[in-house]
């Protein structure tokens, strides 16, 4: 009898620690967004600015207050960056736009695609010289249509990398010579050669290949290790691998199907902050995950490192 009860709290106990060993975000915010996305943290106002790009909200989440700000955009939004001015950048369906977070009026500044009016902006971040990166999609689900452009602070625009289908997650490694960047249904993270002085790139190659069965890449962040922060699309979940080894270190489950995007935040850039989407979830799916589409947290360990702004001020 002892030595059946002396297995019967082994088990319990492995049990126990198996348990331990999930890790899983817990709701910041019930939103309920049909394709949250493009999540940045503003470390100038200790703001999560993120978007909702069906909806066309961007939202501005202070968790201070616990206060979340809705601004209509008029157009699908796919992501968002602060600006040196105090204000912001826009990528939406029609082009890239100055965006007045206090008045929510906005200006183009730049449309590389009037040829394709299926397509509209997806992700996007600046580089450590404040250029804007942000990519484009087909709304009619067409592959390699798309490209990767980069915008300038002269206002200038360039094609960066043509034959895309879905841009998705970009960052730039700590000592500004490579970035990454994701074309979700192939797959992969690219790795390029990064020139900061000219804003060029150069010698692709495969640096991950995230396996069919954990999801699809989406949106990414980079923290102070320069380890890659991935959200997966129907995975439940953000991976982090070592884009050196390619190999997974963390991974942080999340209670929604679809993971969009996810950035450092909080004071110390110690909280992971993820975004999610009810699109393409299911009812009995949406029983399962019933925030699905919320904005969610973790603390991994690890910290981020500051976003990168326009620059709009010289």
């Amino acid at each position: 009898m002892k030595n059946l009860v002396f297995i019967l709290i082994m088990a319990l106990a492995l049990f126990s620690c198996t348990e331990n060993k999930t890790k899983t975000a817990e709701l910041v915010l019930d939103s309920q967004s049909v394709l949250g996305e493009g999540a940045i943290w503003n470390y100038k106002t200790g703001e999560l600015m993120w978007v909702d790009i069906k909806k066309e909200i961007l939202n501005i989440y202070n968790p201070a207050s616990a206060f979340n700000k809705e601004m209509f955009t008029g157009q699908m939004i796919g992501t968002v960056v602060p600006a040196e001015s105090g204000n912001a950048l826009v990528a939406l369906q029609k082009g890239i736009y100055f965006f007045d977070i206090e008045t929510g009026s906005k200006k183009l500044l730049a449309a590389p695609e009037p040829d394709k009016p299926a397509n509209r902006f997806n992700d996007g971040k600046c580089d450590p010289s404040g250029r804007f990166w942000a990519g484009t999609i087909s709304t009619k689900g067409e592959r390699e249509v798309a490209a990767l452009y980069r915008f300038d602070p002269d206002t200038s625009i360039h094609k960066m990398v043509d034959k895309v289908s879905i841009s998705n997650g970009i960052v730039w490694s700590g000592d500004k010579t490579k970035m990454y960047y994701i074309d979700t249904p192939t797959h992969k993270v690219m790795a390029y050669d990064y020139d900061d002085t000219t804003g060029e790139i150069s010698n692709p190659r495969v640096a991950l290949t995230i396996p069919n069965e954990l999801g699809g890449p989406d949106g990414m962040t980079i923290d102070e290790n320069d380890n890659l922060w991935i959200a997966l699309w129907g995975g439940s979940a953000v991976g982090c691998w070592n884009p050196e080894s390619g190999e997974l270190i963390d991974k942080i489950e999340v209670p929604a199907k679809n993971v969009t995007s996810c950035a450092f935040g909080d004071n110390d850039l110690g909280t992971l902050y993820i975004t999610s989407a009810r699109q393409n979830t299911s009812p009995e799916e949406l029983e399962k995950w019933p925030h699905a589409g919320g904005v969610f947290k973790f603390r991994p360990g690890v910290k981020g490192v500051q976003a990168f702004y326009f620059n709009d001020v010289n």
